[in-house]
């Protein structure tokens, strides 16, 4: 009985090791590796040369040299613009959560209690525009928004306005192509936890007399807040790092780190201080991702 208690166990522990080695095999050579990579990169020296920085590592004489320049990270520090760079893109991706939580959460709650031959139908309509181009996607709304575009079109046919608007390369412009962009990676999770949450509890809440919208505030609300985080999280830390939206739909006034960062890699051909540039951005992303770990175990550990 031993042999086989000991054997049964050894089994399990082997299928959850061919669990959980892939997912963390994919971190470690896709992720861990590449940021390694960019730490390295970010304590050269630039060069004129290809690749344009030197190496760390240098032998001579069976001495092998060590050379860190924190020079790059020195330059970040005492240049104020990527300051603002920086701020700029936490406001932006701030507001954009914002938006969409807003804006998600009636959609989320709408397909999760809506009937079941339904909601698959009704995901399918949130996700379907991203199966195509985000590049495709972004350009799309230039079309719209700007003077001669369908939006103004349509305003002037129904003699709402009778000048077209401006619309485009602007702040409205900006934030409602984050919104478009990062709208479904808050719906996701927010609705997984919204379809799976018991709805006794809110049974419960009607039966003692509560209005809806006192159980919504008091029921819902707080049983959804883990997908509610989750959600936000995830748009958040990628609108922090994004480029192509500002870039297209932004105007010249639109500063983020994420376009700054691809302007010292690709025009400035400086890859030391961009690296560094990502570097303090990771670490920045960093602490939200340690604030929602801390949030999920203090409520799983909760009764």
């Amino acid at each position: 009985m031993k042999d086989s208690a000991e054997h049964y166990h050894r089994l399990n522990f082997l299928r959850r090791c061919w669990v959980i080695i892939p997912p963390y095999l994919w971190f470690f050579i896709f992720l861990f590796i590449p940021f390694l990579y960019v730490i390295k990169i970010s304590f050269a020296h630039a060069v004129i040369a290809s690749p344009p920085y030197t190496q760390l590592l240098s032998f001579n004489d069976h001495t092998m040299n060590i050379s860190l320049n924190f020079g790059n990270y020195n330059f970040i520090f005492s240049h104020g613009a990527f300051l603002v760079a920086y701020l700029s893109s936490i406001k932006v991706a701030f507001i954009t959560t914002i938006l969409c939580i807003l804006t998600g959460y009636p959609i989320a709650y709408s397909i999760a209690v809506s009937k079941p031959r339904f909601r698959n139908f009704l995901f399918l309509l949130v996700i379907l525009p991203y199966w195509t181009s985000f590049l495709l996607r972004a350009y799309a709304w230039i079309n719209i928004l700007q003077i001669n575009g369908l939006i103004n079109q349509a305003l002037l046919y129904l003699h709402i306005i009778n000048t077209p608007i401006r619309m485009i390369y602007d702040p409205f412009s900006l934030y409602l192509g984050m919104l478009y962009g990062y709208l479904p990676f808050f719906i996701l999770p927010l609705y997984a936890t919204l379809v799976k949450m018991d709805r006794s509890y809110i049974e419960a809440a009607y039966d003692l007399g509560a209005r809806p919208m006192v159980t919504f505030f008091q029921v819902t609300l707080p049983l959804s807040l883990p997908g509610v985080l989750s959600g936000a999280l995830l748009v958040f830390i990628p609108s922090v790092g994004e480029v192509v939206i500002p870039q297209i739909l932004g105007g010249i006034n639109t500063v983020m780190i994420g376009n700054v960062i691809w302007q010292e890699f690709f025009t400035a051909n400086n890859w030391c201080v961009a690296a560094g540039l990502a570097v303090l951005m990771m670490l920045v992303l960093v602490f939200p991702l340690v604030w929602l770990q801390k949030t999920q175990l203090k409520s799983e550990a909760k009764p």
